[in-house]
Order: C-alpha cells, then sequence, then structure tokens
C-alpha cells in the first residue's frame, strides 16, 4: 500500500516519527513538507527524509494564500505520480484538497480546534479525524465534519511526542550548569489563529529583572522576533532559534515557561515544572491546568513568584504527570485500525 504523510510543523514531524517508523515496514510511505526552518532543521536532527514542496507564506493573509496554490500545484504533480491509497496529514489545507479532488482517503489528527480557518479548509473535505478524547466531538462537527467519522483516543498529543529518543544536537544553551535553568517559549505570531499578543515582553523583563543570576533562554521562531528581542534585552539572556530537539533543552531544564502550546503540553507530561502564559487558550492546555500539571498566568509578577515557589519546592513533578502519563493509550494503534478497516 502507498501512503502519503503532510507534514508542515515540528509538532506535525514529531507526531509522525514513530507513525512513520511504524507504516513503512510493511508501505510504501512518502513524507511531504515545505520551506519552514523549524521543520528543516529538527528533520535533520531526527534523521527523518522530508521532500520539501514549497514554501510556509508568512504572516500575511495573501502571502499564505499565495504560498498554499502554488504548493498545491506543486503537489499535484508529485501526489500523480505517487498514486497513494491513503493521505495522513494534521489538517493540511494542501493535502486535504488534493486528495479530495482525486478521491483519495484522508486520515487526519488535530488537537486544535481553535484554528478556525484551517478546520474550515480542512475537515469538510476529509474522511476521518483522530482526536484526544478531552476534545467535545462537537468542536470539530460545526465545520462540516459528521460526528460519526471523528474518532477518540485517550492520550493528548504530547504523550507521543514526549516519548521519542532524545536526539543530542550540539552543546546547550545553559551556560553555568551551577545556575537554574528558565527555559521560554515565545508564543507563535505568525499562525492565523493567533491575535499577536505582546504579553511575553513584560514577562521577560520582570523575570530578568528577578533571576539575573540563572540562566535565562529564550527560544524564538522567527529571525525579525529574535532581533527585536536581541535589541530589548542584550546580554542579560540568550535569544536563539530552535536548532535543538526540544526534549533535549526541556531534559535540562528547571522551570518552563510557555504559550500553551505543544512545547508547554510536552513539559508538562514530562514533569518539569511549567507555567502557561495562555497565548493560544486551547482544550488540551486547559485539561493540563485541570490535572495540576501546569500553572496558569500572564501577570508578569505572580509569575516570578510561581517560579520562585517551583524553585524552592520539593514537589515531584515528574511522579504526578508519570501517573497521568501511564493511563494514556498509543492513539498510532487506532490509526492502524482505521486503516485496514
Amino acid at each position: 500500500m502507498k501512503i502519503w504523510i503532510d507534514i508542515l510543523t515540528p509538532k506535525q514531524l514529531l507526531f509522525s516519527e514513530p507513525i512513520i517508523k511504524k507504516l513503512s515496514k510493511k508501505h510504501d510511505v512518502l513524507c511531504t513538507s515545505r520551506v519552514y526552518d523549524e521543520v528543516t532543521k529538527l528533520a535533520n536532527i531526527r534523521n527523518l527524509d522530508l521532500v520539501c514542496v514549497g514554501k510556509y507564506g508568512g504572516d500575511k493573509k495573501y502571502g499564505k494564500l499565495e504560498a498554499s496554490i502554488d504548493r498545491m500545484k506543486k503537489l499535484l504533480l508529485l501526489i500523480n505520480e505517487f498514486s497513494p491509497d491513503f493521505v495522513i496529514s494534521f489538517c493540511s489545507p494542501e493535502a486535504a484538497r488534493i486528495s479530495f479532488g482525486m478521491g483519495i482517503n484522508h486520515i487526519a489528527f488535530c488537537d486544535s480546534p481553535h484554528a478556525n480557518a484551517v478546520m474550515k479548509l480542512t475537515l469538510p473535505l476529509i474522511q476521518k479525524l483522530l482526536t484526544p478524547w478531552i476534545i467535545p466531538k462537537k468542536e470539530f462537527s460545526k465545520y462540516g465534519i459528521d460526528k460519526k467519522n471523528i474518532i477518540h483516543y485517550k492520550a493528548i498529543d504530547a504523550f507521543v511526542t514526549m516519548k521519542r529518543a532524545t536526539k543530542k544536537n550540539g552543546v546547550l544553551p545553559f551556560k553555568n550548569t551551577c545556575k537554574k535553568n528558565i527555559l521560554i517559549r515565545i508564543e507563535e505570531e505568525q499562525a492565523s489563529y493567533t491575535s499577536k499578543s505582546r504579553n511575553i515582553i513584560p514577562i521577560i523583563n520582570e523575570i530578568v529583572n528577578e533571576f539575573d543570576g540563572e540562566n535565562i533562554v529564550i527560544l524564538g521562531r522567527y529571525s525579525e522576533q529574535i532581533k527585536n528581542l536581541q535589541k530589548l534585552f542584550g546580554k542579560k539572556i540568550r535569544v536563539l532559534k530552535m536548532s535543538f530537539d526540544g526534549k533535549q533543552l526541556l531534559n535540562n531544564t528547571d522551570v518552563f515557561i510557555g504559550s500553551g502550546g505543544t512545547m508547554t503540553a510536552e513539559s508538562a507530561l514530562l514533569g518539569i515544572p511549567t507555567i502557561s502564559y495562555n497565548a493560544v487558550p486551547n482544550i488540551v492546555e486547559s485539561y493540563l491546568l485541570k490535572n495540576n500539571l501546569l500553572k496558569r498566568e500572564t501577570n508578569p509578577k505572580k509569575i516570578t513568584k510561581i517560579i520562585k515557589k517551583f524553585l524552592q519546592s520539593s514537589d515531584d513533578y515528574r511522579k504526578r504527570a508519570q501517573k497521568i502519563s501511564n493511563n494514556m493509550e498509543d492513539p498510532i494503534e487506532k490509526l492502524i485500525q482505521i486503516i485496514r478497516e
């Protein structure tokens, strides 16, 4: 059987890795992506072979549409030649349109019903949707997919990605091993579902003032974003692009501050003291909060107080996270079952 997997983000790549390894044993698998810095770097670190078709469209509507149209045209030629029996994506608009147009069955994963534009462009066109059990089916069915075609699995996606073997890539950015490591992930600014909040700047400022004796590392996403942060904070902190496997960084982190997305969920499920400044409110982040795997806060001064408590506490966060993880299932088994059916 021939299977096409379209991978657009770092999270999708990490989630796809065990799927690719499992399916490649018996099937011919084609993995496509687009030119997007964080994905291509991570693919090299994880030793995954991706065929890059098209590019990321940036933060403007015209650019996104132009890049998507161009990518569809190029993908159409490739997919017509490959002639897959199945398509697997994470609600890729290009994969949805091509699979629909060519009459190919499309199975998608998604834990982000808040991504309105992507949901509208994909869900009416796919055959099956797999999603964490904590997300009600109505959150997706309102976009045009029948509830009977939505399949729940008892896991959050971080459960899959956190199980990967850590790939070491270069020297970690934490300079002094005697200091505590505070890692901050900047929110996604160019996705269609973000409101481009600037809450993170006063948060970083307060952390720098309170913890100037510790290792403070900021993980940016885009070159312009990183330049602006470097101008604002100079040598007080280290600002860098994600050029590491995130798990390698998290395993050496004492406190993680994230925007509520993928890396926040992974940090929490790994049992690392985690704070979400909730730049992208979502159901997965709320689940982690409810289970006391992270703290949610946007007030800079309150965030520094939480960090102090984290650094002084002997609470075993890893034990709590492990207990919750032990009750989760592997969603890839659900995928295999659907393919067989």
